[in-house]
């Protein structure tokens, strides 16, 4: 407007041109309407069908260090994967996205196919500019050796990372949409075959959709390699640093953002196993609920005697205020011959929920803290030797947990250790001399089975590791007694137990009415919501001061003088808050954890 006013012709031209493009805006708005491309969010990107020219490197001159040797060849790395990965996305759009779109009748409805092909045709344009780059690049590389510029340049703006999220997020959809094609349509399924074996390489559709997903990984481990090969000094090393940074930093978006992701997924796919009357698709269904943690578990059950007898795996759901335990559906997800797509998609519900209930009422069961109990899966072992203390030093009364057929065994073995030290007794008021039976062999019968005792223990405490017991609520007897039951699920690391434990002892924290400082707002239709979900893990914890410095602790909270201080997650084994065990007096005032 201001170039307008100035009545300069180089103004009116300015002005002209914007109310063209203003004017073209508005004529595509009209004409998509509520078209697919709109409702997706997709904008049309035009890629020519011209050819650049392909980066190539010139002959080696004379002269190089090894270590520009291999930067070269690391180059070339980087121009042969990239080329090779441009024409995977020009495959995907030229062989599959355009016949689909133009077949009649339609194997796969135009709605379908923007989902399938989400975004894929904007990677091609990111690659592309960047590829044209690259061949300038490798053009003056003897002259410059610069690479890393070229990756901060193309890989740091924020439009990159949003293609790339929109596509890895939507890449469970696609498959599944493929998935479901395949099994319902013949067409699409002998589309996809014939496609297969008219390519040069033999590749499926998932394999080259899958490229992308892994484009990262591969542009960090060259750049890694480059980095190593790049003397101090060098003008590119700066660069190098900079463009890993920003690629690992993209990278650890991406899984971050997948991660969401697949929470809402999960969450979805928990919805739909449940009855729509049902409370628990009512609490799932009300916004209130995050998924804090989920996880396929193996879920095992004992004898009496110690004998395993099922175990079975279950998918494990920890929410912010419940635990939910479900059977894997694996009805319709056997693969089909000649099946082009891994991915497994169930026809049915992915998920049978099995039980839930309410957190607080869920505990997890650690070493020691059982006491003197037993049932199918807890075992009271009594050292039964004589009064001679060991070579391994067990107490006595000594509580294990474990697996219960190790029980047996260690049990059995200090049966037999106590029987072999009465023998002992019994050999040394002998007055003969006898071959074989002396006190030499008898000490070292005692001492063999004190070794296996010891190995038997590492294999208990080994077991514990991945070893998640939890102990629920159950519905009460006939006398209205509550009853609770054992739950035992094996992790597949001693990490991830580790991570349920600290997740469940937190999200239990979370709960507490401390940590709910919402408020209630009022809605437009003048219903109030619910509060707001933001824990701030605090709790209220005695504090101890010693004789000679009195030392008052005073909470943030008015309502509640009592001092709060942010909890840290309870160690294994270790009770969840004050006590001895975490609170002792000393010099000073002091709260630990």
């Amino acid at each position: 407007m201001k170039a307008a006013k100035s009545g300069t012709k180089d103004g009116l031209e300015k002005t002209r041109m914007a109310v063209m493009r203003k004017v073209s805006f508005l004529h595509r708005k009209d004409v998509l309407g509520d078209s697919e491309e709109e409702d997706m969010g997709l904008l049309e990107v035009s890629v020519s069908d011209i050819k650049p020219p392909a980066p190539e490197l010139g002959p080696m001159p004379e002269g190089l260090s090894p270590q520009q040797v291999v930067r070269r060849h690391i180059l070339g790395s980087i121009v042969q994967s990239e080329g090779s990965y441009v024409e995977s996305l020009k495959r995907i759009l030229q062989d599959y996205r355009n016949p689909l779109m133009e077949m009649e009748p339609k194997a796969l409805s135009a709605r379908k196919c923007q989902v399938v092909f989400f975004r894929v045709k904007e990677i091609l344009h990111c690659h592309s500019m960047f590829q044209i780059a690259l061949s300038s690049r490798v053009a003056e590389w003897d002259s410059t050796e610069k690479i890393g510029d070229l990756f901060v340049a193309s890989f740091s703006k924020s439009m990159v990372l949003d293609v790339y999220s929109d596509y890895v997020n939507n890449f469970t959809s696609a498959m599944s949409i493929i998935k479901k094609a395949c099994l319902t349509k013949p067409a699409f399924l002998e589309f996809l075959k014939r496609r297969q074996v008219c390519s040069p390489d033999r590749v499926t559709l998932y394999g080259l959709m899958v490229k992308p997903i892994q484009r990262f990984p591969q542009f960090i481990l060259l750049l890694q390699d480059m980095l190593k090969n790049t003397p101090r000094g060098h003008p590119d090393r700066l660069s190098l640093q900079l463009a890993l940074t920003e690629l690992e930093t993209l990278a650890e978006k991406l899984n971050e953002q997948k991660r969401l992701a697949d929470q809402v997924a999960e969450i979805q796919q928990l919805t739909k196993s449940v009855s729509d009357r049902s409370s628990l698709n009512k609490l799932l269904t009300s916004g209130q609920r995050q998924l804090l943690l989920c996880e396929t578990l193996t879920e095992t059950v004992y004898g009496d005697r110690g004998q395993l007898i099922k175990s079975k795996e279950r998918r494990v759901f920890l929410l912010n205020d419940m635990l939910v335990c479900a059977n894997i559906n694996f009805k319709g997800q056997s693969p089909l011959p000649g099946d082009p797509i891994p991915s497994l998609v169930p026809l049915g519900p992915k998920y049978v929920v099995k039980w839930n209930t309410a957190l607080p009422q869920v505990q997890v069961v650690e070493v020691g803290q059982d006491g003197g109990t037993y049932d199918k899966d807890n075992v009271l072992i009594q050292h039964s030797g004589a009064k001679k203390a060991s070579a391994s030093g067990q107490a006595q009364n000594k509580v294990y947990l474990g697996p219960p057929r190790l029980f047996q065994e260690l049990q059995d073995l200090q049966k037999d250790l106590a029987v072999v030290e009465q023998i002992t007794l019994l050999i040394s008021t002998l007055h003969g001399t006898y071959q074989n039976l002396n006190m030499t062999v008898a000490q070292d019968w005692c001492l063999a089975l004190q070794r296996l005792m010891r190995v038997k223990e590492e294999e208990i405490h080994s077991a514990n590791k991945c070893r998640l017991r939890l102990l629920l609520p159950g519905k009460p007897d006939k006398s209205g007694r509550p009853i609770s039951f054992m739950v035992v699920f094996i992790t597949p690391n001693p990490l991830s137990k580790i991570s349920w434990v600290n997740r469940l002892h937190l999200a239990k924290i979370g709960l507490r009415e401390e940590n709910q400082p919402g408020w209630l707002c009022p809605d437009e239709d003048k219903k109030s919501k619910a509060p707001f979900w933001c824990p701030i893990l605090a709790c209220c914890i005695p504090a101890f001061s010693s004789r000679a410095l009195s030392l008052q602790v005073s909470g943030a909270d008015l309502a509640e003088p009592t001092s709060k201080v942010a909890a840290a997650p309870p160690r294994l084994g270790e009770p969840e808050f004050p006590g001895s065990a975490h609170s002792r007096e000393g010099s000073g005032s002091s709260c630990g954890f």
